[in-house]
Order: structure tokens, then sequence, then C-alpha cells
């Protein structure tokens, strides 16, 4: 069997220098990727083979050498003495392999970690057609959307999700009025690397609202030291005549890292399975990005900056269905429609001491969000200030690894608009933790305990707490501290044969929303008049998680179950009220359970480099006490597609076609204000060429998603309720142009 390994050694610089080469024929090996994540390094050997990292800090890191055709290895390293003259050894692989992952502050070996974490790269993302981001990450097992039509989604983890899911961006919490059905995630791939998506509660390290699990946002990585690369890209979409693009150019050296990117993206209203246009399910938005970083003895530190203003057209009533249509290809936003700005500053710091790091990020988020309703007026305006700081300090001991740290958040909640269905807040949490990691030969322990203390202030505004008629006139202003204890603990085991095994405990929590806890108005774009209760207690879970994972070179096998027991679970229940002819909801609490499994199967005979054929398996079951069916939950889930790929030492480095389907089954247990779904599936296939030399790549990809035209529905599609139709054919486009 042919193997690859890498001659590793540190100078006296604090330099690391390594060439790469094959087994015994000792043949160089050029274009190995090398990275350091935690310091955003990255090189590829020369054509002898050979690569350096320069200037690095005291400190022990994860070191990634990546290459077509083989077996991702990672490896502990550090700038002492012990890590001279290491021998890697890669196994070859004809199937991509995850990255190093990152856990909290820390980064790990996706083997070495009791968590269940999933990842995926931009370029699949892309490859699958997907019209955003939730709609790209919710292909996976064990992920859907919560969709509002095309444009409007938001991602759902093991059956939960706004705020039970945690958005990370730039290593810290993202928040942008998740507390509405009708409010999505609203963020584009535009200069992201990957996603990493955390399954269960990880309140130890992401504090509340971490429950159902994570979704962590990684930005695309620096150049590779001593360059200047760039890359422009731009799809296309049949079904919403969608038009995206975007621009970015990076450069690095051994000091300092810098990045610019700007994109943007328009649809059009998309038509369902019977061509049946959808009016004003029309989405758009513009991105930017700038980053610079840079590299000192001591310290190291990235600063970034993000700016969006997206539009998402949406419905108030069936009636607007009837409105006289304007052009097939219209993109502007007369009609009612969410208008929503975003910017994001933050400074990810780190300091290294003696023996030990210190991790300080701090950021600021300002999020602006508008309803106009029609008549070119706005009614809803809402600007959600977030003030973000997380400090933890690292120390390696042997084989034991520390972290304490120190996470919380000031924010502020303003209604300017002329009406207003939360009222004007101020909310402020603080925690601390322990986090310790045990590392041994086979196995890893991990686990830890975090306190936290919530601080939540509501003002009387508009006729929330004004209005002696209205349907929620008891909902008045209040002051409420809240506090929790929460903690994980888990192990990971893993042998020569390629056996992984992980099981791990954790607990999580959230006190209620602004919405869940002061709500008072009419939701036209859920068609419902929601009030809330102050008097709702802390929401609390407990999950246990189990995975097993078989790698050959042959197969992978993975299977993972779950229970997640909620205490104070809170939901929104109909009652038999109305107002002016909008049924009442109540925020209400009980006990319920999720539970679940997922499993994922590939096949990649190893006389066979050409074809892998991958096939996955979700299934979720949520009841309330006493039995009664959670709303929201997914159906079963199977997908299945196979990959026949064709490799070249040329310019045309790769070619392949992929066949795939997906077939969602039946939603029997439907939950209040909800009807069963039955069950359809999707004929998808996509197409890709990818070219590449010295200087340049090119990658070209052709998917076509629901290609028989299927007419159904998704039982979290909320257009369900207007008898509407999910998307029907779609053909896409996409071209990226890599340049040095």
């Amino acid at each position: 069997m042919q193997l690859l390994f890498a001659a590793i050694y540190c100078d006296a610089q604090k330099s690391i220098t390594g060439s790469v080469l094959q087994d015994s024929s000792n043949l160089v090996i050029p274009h190995v990727q090398v990275s350091i994540a935690e310091l955003s390094y990255l090189t590829f050997t020369d054509d002898k083979g050979n690569f350096r990292f320069e200037n690095l800090p005291d400190g022990k890191y994860l070191v990634m050498l990546k290459a077509i055709g083989y077996k991702t290895k990672i490896i502990s390293l550090s700038t002492d003495t012990t890590s001279l003259n290491k021998i890697i050894f890669l196994k070859p692989s004809y199937i991509e392999v995850p990255e190093v992952v990152i856990y909290g502050t820390t980064n790990s070996d996706l083997n070495k970690t009791a968590n269940s974490i999933t990842q995926l790269n931009q370029n699949d993302m892309r490859s699958s057609g997907a019209l955003n981001l939730s709609d790209a990450i919710s292909k996976l097992p064990g992920v859907s959307q919560l969709s509002t039509g095309a444009g409007i989604t938001k991602p759902v983890i093991r059956g939960l999700f706004g705020n039970r899911i945690q958005t990370v961006l730039y290593g810290l919490r993202f928040d942008n009025q998740q507390w509405q059905d009708e409010h999505g995630l609203g963020l584009s791939d535009v200069g992201v690397d990957r996603v990493e998506i955390i399954k269960g509660a990880a309140s130890l390290l992401y504090g509340s609202e971490a429950m159902g699990g994570v979704i962590n946002i990684i930005e695309e990585k620096n150049a590779p030291v001593g360059k200047i690369q760039g890359d422009i890209s731009t799809r296309a979409f049949s079904n919403t005549y969608g038009i995206t693009g975007d621009v970015g150019i990076k450069g690095s050296t051994h000091k300092m890292n810098w990045r610019l990117r700007a994109g943007s993206d328009s649809h059009s209203d998309y038509t369902d399975g019977n061509g049946r246009r959808i009016l004003n399910s029309r989405f758009g938005g513009y991105y930017a990005k700038a980053s610079m970083g840079f590299t000192r003895s001591k310290w190291i530190s990235q600063n970034n900056y993000m700016f969006t203003q997206s539009n998402f057209g949406f419905l108030m009533d069936t009636i607007q269905l009837k409105d006289p249509p304007d052009a097939r290809t219209s993109r502007g936003f007369e009609r009612p429609h969410h208008t929503v700005n975003l910017n994001v500053v933050s400074s990810q710091n780190t300091f290294f001491m003696e023996r030990s790091k210190l991790k300080v990020n701090v950021g600021f988020q300002n999020n602006n969000r508008q309803e106009q309703e029609g008549g070119n007026k706005i009614s809803l305006d809402m600007i959600l200030n977030s003030y973000i700081g997380n400090i933890v300090w690292c120390r390696s001991f042997n084989k034991l690894d520390l972290s304490v740290g120190s996470q919380g958040y000031y924010q502020t909640n303003k209604n300017i608009g002329s009406r207003t269905i939360i009222p004007d807040a101020t909310q402020v949490e603080n925690s601390v933790y322990s986090y310790v990691k045990y590392n041994l030969k086979k196995i890893v322990f991990e686990g830890g305990v975090r306190y936290d203390l919530r601080h939540i202030e509501t003002f009387a505004t508009g006729n929330i707490n004004t209005d002696p008629l209205s349907p929620g006139a008891s909902v008045k202003p209040f002051v409420k501290n809240y506090t929790a204890m929460n903690g994980s603990a888990g192990l990971s085991w893993f042998n020569e044969k390629n056996l992984n095994f992980k099981t791990n405990v954790s607990s999580g929590y959230r006190a209620g929303n602004l919405a869940e806890l002061s709500s008072n108005g009419l939701h036209e774009g859920t068609v419902r008049y929601e009030i809330g209760d102050s008097n709702l207690k802390i929401e609390q879970n407990v999950c246990g998680d189990v995975y097993l994972g078989y790698t050959s070179s042959f197969a992978d096998l993975s299977v993972a179950s779950y229970y997640n027991m909620f205490m104070n679970y809170i939901y929104l229940a109909p009652s038999n009220l109305q107002y002016i002819g909008y049924s009442i909801f109540y925020y209400q609490q009980q006990n319920a359970v999720i539970s679940g499994f997922e499993s994922v199967l590939n096949i990649h005979p190893k006389n066979n480099k050409w074809f892998n054929w991958s096939t996955s398996y979700s299934y979720i079951d949520g009841s309330l006490q006493g039995g009664k069916p959670m709303p929201f939950i997914p159906a079963p889930k199977l997908n299945s597609d196979i990959k026949l790929t064709k490799k070249s030492t040329k310019k045309l480095k790769e070619f392949y076609v992929k066949p795939g389907i997906s077939y969602v089954f039946a939603q029997t247990r439907p939950g209040d204000f909800e009807t069963s779904t039955a069950d359809y599936y999707l004929i998808n296939m996509s197409t890709g060429l990818y070219f590449e030399n010295t200087n340049n790549a090119l990658t070209i990809s052709l998917i076509g998603n629901n290609l028989m035209n299927t007419v159904y529905y998704d039982h979290l599609s909320r257009f369900k309720y207007f008898n509407i139709y999910n998307i029907g054919r779609n053909i896409s486009l996409n071209v990226k142009f890599n340049f040095n």
C-alpha cells in the first residue's frame, strides 16, 4: 500500500520546516496543503516537496496535511524540541475527509471529540444548487429548514430552530431577531469557507440558546504565506431567474494577512411544480466583507467587518395572491417585504504566555429589521444592538488541556416604527465556565461545568403595554433575573481499525425570548395574534448522544442516536379566541422529549477510484408531555446519490457526474395548527469540471434539482398554510475562477 509521509522539525527561530515524500520511493510530493488553523496559516509544499512556517509564537498547534488521493492527517505539534523529526503517514482515500473542527475556542480532530459535529464547505454548498446557506445545510442528515418561501429560511437541527439554535459568526454568538417564525437566518455563503454544525446541547462552551446545537460559520482561509490570490464567481438559477456573484482578493505574509470581498444576489418569484408563480416570494441582497490580521511574537490578531442588506418579500394573506402580477422577472419590493441591514465588527486575539495562552474575542453587531406592509411605508422597525465578549485562558498539562473562560453580552432592542409587536428591552448575560480534555492514546475524555446569569428588562412600548383594550392587556413591563447551571461529559474512543465510538451527555438552557415573554400584537406574516407570558420559567434540557463510526478502504458507516429531554419547553398554542378575524395564540410551557437517529453509508471500492455511493437516513420524533405531538418536527428523510468521478493529472483535474434522489416520508403526527403531510421524492442531478494549472483554477458545475418538477408540500414549509407548494424544477449553473 502506497503511503505518504512528512518529516517535520522546529528550528531555534520557532519555525516549522518539513518535506513531504512518498513512502519507500522517496519521491517528493508537491502542492500538499499544510495549515495551522489556529494561526490562520496556510502554505503548500513547493516543487521539491518542502514547506516552511516562520515567526511562530510558542505554543502547541494542530497541523493538517492534505493531498488529493490521501486521507487528511491532523497531528498535534508544539514549537519545543519534543516535535523534532516527526513522521506522518497518510493513507490513500478517495472521498473528502473533514478538516480540523472548532468546538468553542478549541481546535480538534473530528474523531477526537465527544461531540457530534458535521462540516459542509462552500464548494459542496454551491454544487448542491442551494439558494442560500440555510438551504445548503438542510440537505445534511438531521438538519432541515423552516421556510416561508424560497428566500426566508432558518435551519432546523434535530427538530429545533430559532432561539434554540445558536449561530456563531466570527467566533461570537449572532442574533438577528430569530424569535419570529418568518424571520429567516438571512446569511449568505459569500466569503465563507465552511459551516460546522454541532448537534445536541452545547451550552457548556456556547451559553444560552445552544440547546439544540450550534451553526458555526467559518470564514474563508487566508491566502498562502507569501501569496496574493483572488477569485470571481457567478451563479444562475432557472426557477427564480436568479443571479448571484461575488469577487474577492486576499494576501498573506508571515506577519500580516488581509481579505476583501463583495457580492450580491437577486431572485424573482419562484414557481411550483404546476408552473404556478408565487407572487412576492422574491428576495435579494448585497454583501461586503473586510479582514486584516497580524502576527507578533506573543500576539495574534484577526479583525473583521461585515455589512449585508437583504430584502425578502412575504405574504400577509391569501388575498395578496390575487393581486395583479407585475413582470415575471420583476425584482422590485413595492409589495410587503422585510429589509434587514446588518453591520458586524469583531476582533479575535490570542496572547501567548510562557506556558499558556489567553484568547480574547470582542465584537459589535447592529441589526436593523424593517417590515414594509405595502404603500412603501415602514411599519415595523427594530434596531438590535449587541456588544459581545468572550475571554478564555488555555493551558496544556502533558495529556490534559484546561480552559477557563467567561462569555457575556449587552443587548438593546429599540422600536422606531409605527407598529410594535415586542417591547423595547435591555438584556445582559454573563457566565463563567471550565472545560477539560484528557487525551490518551486511543481515548479522549472531555467535559466541564458552566454558570450563567441573565438579566432582562422591558419597557412600556407602543400599544403593547399601554392599550387596555388589547387582547394581551395583562402583558406589562418587567425586570427578570435568571440563573442556570449546565455541564457536559463525554468520551471518544478510536483505534487503528478505523473504529470511532462517541458518547456524550450535555445540558442546555435558555430564558424566554422577548416575543415569548412580552409579545402582544398581530403578526401578519404568520397570520395570527400572539400573546406572551412574562412568568415563563427557564427552559432546560438534558441530551444524551451516542455515535459509532467505521471507516475502511471499501466503505464508511456511521450511526448516531440521541434522546433530548426538555423541562418547561416553551411553545405556541392556539386558542378558541379571535381578534379582528385573526386567531389568538398563547405561549405555554410543558415538558417534552425529542429523540431520533441518523445513519450515513459511503461505499467507495478500493479498486474503483471513480465510484462513490452515499446514502443517509434521519428520523426525528417529538412529543409533549402526555404524548401530544410537537409542532415543526421534520418528517423522516432518505437521501442517496452516486458520484462517478474521472481524475486526471493534466489541466482537467476532475470531471464528475452525480445523480441522486431525496425521499421524504409522510409526516402523520402533526402538532397543533398543523396538518399531516404526504410523502414525496425529488430527483436531482449534477455534473462538474475542475481545471487547474500553476496560477489559475476554474470550477464549473451544472445542477438540476427536482428534475421531475414534483408538486409537493414540505412539512416545515409555512406556505403550506396558504396551500402553496414548494419550489419546482430548478436548474443552476455555478462558475468560479481562482487566480494568483
